[in-house]
């Protein structure tokens, strides 16, 4: 069972990662790319009335998971009313109740949407549905108008586009009994659905407003909709064609109006839509709310944003670690230790990949030199490495100064290196060098340069950035990738070149 421990621990950490990852990026909507934005919609319905005397009842369908879009963020603006909101039926709607008002009353109902990238699962297929009772002449009209309707189609939604078609053409004296060329939108919808229905197939009447730029004074527009056993199709009642158009919202279903009114007359609603773009961070961060995802309560987001800052930059330490690892184990390069490629990676950052790597060179050749003279004054080992940090500031400092007064802004970034680390390379540098020769101690300083390059050309990757922040638990992934190349004891790669002329030999 202990052999399998650690595998164990790797499918684990990496199950929980990617768990979490597709939660964010799919249920709550967090992008996958830095500076991404969402395109989102603020739609308003304005309803108007007039109060007959007595308290007034206003109930007014709003919006209830719109097909393809999300409701984001909604307000009810009124005064002196009292407010709740229900299902009744397929629709949601808002109540608005007052005792005494006194003149024309207005009010308003305003919501964010924005587009799902997939659909909410559909509702159950409600099944056949009974045909309606007709008298004659209607009644061998709408069974011969099914007849002929069915011949010409193949399955349920080629039904209703060619019933629809039918219905808009110049009608026969069969359709003629049922619709005629002055027939409003609604009237067409509910006579389709009754044709539907002699067929046994279900329909509904939705209505819905187009989300464009900007909108004023907009009306509803009435669509049909047929189940065809798997999910609702939209069919419009023009022209018989197939969807919805593009940034389409639903506001509610059924043959009803969207205000009913309790001691008030003359209803009115009329919406208004302004297009709009947000942060696709925040908008995820608001439907995070709005879900409760206890999730969001371990969000780097709510840090403040100096600390948010600083994680920034932590979080990219331990990839630079992991590819440490792999250029070690895997491919063999030989570092001076493990966190000094990471932090002259990080270093790198504010000095950019060629001033840093120059400025790594020069301090660590000088501070090598003075390292050689220090040895032959015979120090303890605590003293001479208190001596050489002592003389990387040194170096430091008069880089700085002379760079400054040459105008080279490279130079004046090379405070920035840690000054530990520097001084602790050019002590082990220096103990190679003499115990192994140059070659070996040169050799481990490029090593030590490349790997620190190679992290932080990844480090600097905006996509990988933004990834470790917004998904953190990207690093347990990263984890287990180190865990797994900590048992890796094969050869590494630089071992195959050095080997080849053995194989040569073998071979002949």
């Amino acid at each position: 069972m202990k052999r399998f421990h650690l595998p164990l621990l790797i499918v684990a950490l990496v199950a929980t990662s990617l768990t979490i990852f597709y939660h964010k990026a799919f249920n709550l909507g967090f992008p996958l790319t830095p500076a991404q934005t969402t395109n989102n919609w603020i739609v308003e319905a304005r309803v108007g009335f007039e109060p007959n005397g007595g308290a007034v009842t206003a109930r007014v369908f709003i919006p209830y998971e719109p097909k393809g879009l999300a409701i984001l963020d909604e307000n009810f603006i009124s005064r002196g009313y009292g407010l709740t909101t229900s299902l009744s039926g397929e629709n949601r709607e808002a109540v608005w109740t007052t005792r005494q008002p006194s003149g024309r009353q207005v009010l308003y109902y305003r919501t964010t949407v924005y587009q799902l990238e997939r659909d909410r699962r559909e509702p159950p297929y409600p099944g056949p549905v009974s045909p309606p009772e007709l008298e004659e002449p209607y009644a061998s009209a709408a069974e011969e108008v099914v007849t002929r309707v069915r011949a010409r189609s193949a399955d349920i939604t080629s039904f209703a586009t060619v019933l629809v078609r039918d219905m808009n053409q110049i009608p026969d004296e069969n359709i003629s009994l049922f619709v005629s060329s002055s027939d409003s939108d609604r009237t067409k919808v509910r006579t389709a659905i009754d044709l539907l229905a002699g067929a046994r197939i279900p329909a509904r009447m939705a209505h819905g407003i187009p989300l464009t730029e900007r909108g004023r004074d907009l009306q509803p527009q009435t669509w049909l909709e047929v189940h065809n056993t798997r999910e609702w199709v939209p069919i419009n009642i023009h022209d018989g064609s197939v969807g919805y158009p593009e940034n389409f919202m639903v506001w509610w279903y059924g043959d009803v109006d969207p205000v009913r009114l309790n001691r008030a007359r003359n209803p009115q609603i009329s919406f208004a839509v302004t297009q709009n773009y947000m942060d696709a961070v925040g908008v995820a961060q608001q439907r995070a709310e709005i879900l409760d995802s206890r999730l969001m309560d371990f969000s780097l987001f709510n840090l403040p944003v100096q600390t948010q800052n600083m994680y920034r930059v932590l979080l990219l330490v331990p990839l630079g670690a992991m590819i440490i690892v792999l250029l070690r184990n895997i491919v063999g390069v030989q570092t001076f230790g493990t966190f000094m490629p990471v932090l002259i990676a990080l270093s790198f950052r504010e000095t950019e990949l060629l001033g840093g790597i120059i400025l790594f060179t020069l301090i660590v050749s000088l501070g090598l030199a003075i390292r050689f003279y220090l040895d032959r004054l015979k120090l303890l080992l605590v003293p001479r490495l208190a001596s050489v940090v002592i003389v990387v500031i040194m170096l430091m400092l008069t880089l700085s100064i002379l760079s400054h007064n040459l105008g080279i802004e490279y130079g004046l970034s090379v405070a920035l290196f840690p000054m530990v680390i520097l001084a602790m390379t050019i002590e082990r540098m220096s103990i190679l060098w003499e115990e192994h020769g140059p070659s070996d101690a040169i050799r481990q300083g490029i090593g030590s340069l490349a790997v620190a390059a190679a992290a932080y050309l990844l480090m600097i990757n905006p996509y990988i950035d933004h990834l470790f922040f917004v998904f953190p638990e990207m690093l347990l992934i990263a984890l287990a990738v180190t865990l797994l190349l900590g048992r890796y004891t094969g050869y590494r790669l630089s071992e195959l070149v050095r080997f080849r002329a053995f194989k040569g030999a073998s071979s002949s």
